[in-house]
């Protein structure tokens, strides 16, 4: 009896930690956002100008919205078809087989890359490839990052994926099996229906893996402070700009990024709430 109430005891105290966090985060944003929201309205969420200079400061953030909203779901769609595919090879058409053994452990390696990592490579092997296209003058613009991007994400998403697949009684495959069903049949009728909800999870934390991401979308961007105007043209995340111009911030400045995180916190709650609604809906 009593080592039920020590657990009982642990177990909330842990769980009212991780509310008291979450609402201290709210708190310490939105106190840091106020004077910029004070002074500015709604205007900073609806404005693209962004400018520091002193005695004629203004700032808005839909330019850093549209871009995060925009590589986000580009990376998703380009995620998507490779997670996809991955997670069937690993955890049903080649099951139990070296090549998706192989396949899992690389999944696991990308996953364990730091982004900076994924900067990098972007910015040495991704971007002077894009040039030689004629695609983009300098490399740099909303496909580039997003591209990177989806790359980083897909190993999530199809490690997600493959689990929940692989969690598909064995007795319902084996059902369909006993009436004729083909293995593609079984595939697509059994066992993506009944993982339909946990592989539509995966890709919603893909997304805000993605919505997230900082340094490697800084390298490949272009970091410029305009909505963009094509694929191929530079633009800004909230979580870039927020990395550039944090270390130099100070006033109205500072408290206008503050804003800037607490509208990603914002937009990603808002993304995972959408993304359980439709869950449930496809459970």
């Amino acid at each position: 009896m009593g080592g039920d109430r020590i657990t009982r005891g642990v177990l909330f105290g842990s769980s009212l930690i991780i509310v008291l966090l979450s609402g201290g985060i709210i708190l310490s944003l939105t106190g840091g956002a106020i004077p910029a929201f004070k002074e500015f309205g709604l205007r900073f969420i609806f404005s693209t100008q962004w400018d520091p200079t002193a005695g004629k400061e203004s700032y808005g953030a839909m330019a850093f919205i549209a871009g995060t909203v925009i590589t986000s779901l580009l990376a998703l769609i380009i995620c998507i078809p490779m997670a996809f595919s991955a997670s069937l090879f690993i955890s049903e058409y080649f099951k139990g087989t070296r090549g998706a053994d192989i396949l899992r452990g690389l999944v696991d390696l990308l996953a364990g890359i730091p982004s900076i990592v994924y900067g990098f490579w972007g910015f040495y092997a991704l971007r002077p490839l894009i040039i030689s296209t004629g695609l983009s003058d300098q490399g740099f613009g909303i496909f580039t990052a997003s591209l990177v991007l989806a790359i980083m994400i897909v190993p999530y998403a199809t490690s997600i994926s493959s689990e929940i697949i692989a969690m598909v009684p064995v007795e319902l495959k084996e059902a369909a099996y006993s009436m004729g069903a083909t293995r593609r049949e079984v595939i697509f009728n059994v066992v993506i229906p009944s993982a339909r909800s946990g592989i539509m999870a995966s890709f919603i934390l893909a997304l805000g893996r993605a919505l997230g991401e900082t340094m490697a979308v800084t390298m490949l961007i272009g970091n410029a402070n305009i909505i963009p105007k094509g694929l191929f043209s530079p633009g800004n995340t909230m979580a870039s700009v927020i990395a550039n111009q944090f270390g130099e911030a100070s006033g109205l400045k500072m408290s206008a990024l503050i804003a800037t995180g607490l509208l990603l916190f914002a937009i990603t709650a808002i993304v995972n709430a959408l993304g359980k609604i439709v869950i449930k809906r496809f459970a």
